[in-house]
């Protein structure tokens, strides 16, 4: 919100980036976006790979496949479902690190205090 406030507005025109007709929003974004590809040598980068990428970080940190879904202006769940694996894999990784430290403790090399197991 603020970057957005701090953008110049045109009198009249009440979208956030105007075209070149007045009132009118901005048109010719496939040839922008193909500029910025070519000079960040990201030329097969597509716009929905970055709606993808947002997706998975979402999902990755545990966010609820209906709030990414209502971030990226899904109406239909199932549509939001394709990203369901990637929220396994926070999941993944909390089992390996547990695992882990449990397999630590018991090669005698636990970070914290351990509790012998009685026999």
């Amino acid at each position: 919100m603020a970057v957005l406030s701090e953008l110049p507005h045109l009198e009249g025109n009440p979208f956030v980036i105007p075209g070149k007709k007045d009132g009118a929003h901005f048109v010719g974004l496939p040839k922008v976006w193909q500029r910025i590809r070519k000079q960040a040598g990201l030329e097969d980068l597509r716009l929905h790979d970055l709606r993808h990428s947002f997706a998975s970080v979402g999902a990755g940190a545990g966010l609820s496949l209906p709030i990414i879904g209502k971030l990226l202006g899904h109406t239909q769940a199932a549509t939001t479902q394709r990203y369901a694996h990637l929220a396994a894999d926070p999941l993944k990784e909390a089992a390996d690190r547990i695992s882990g430290e449990i397999a630590a403790a018991l090669n005698g090399q636990a970070k914290g205090k351990v509790t012998p197991i009685r026999r």
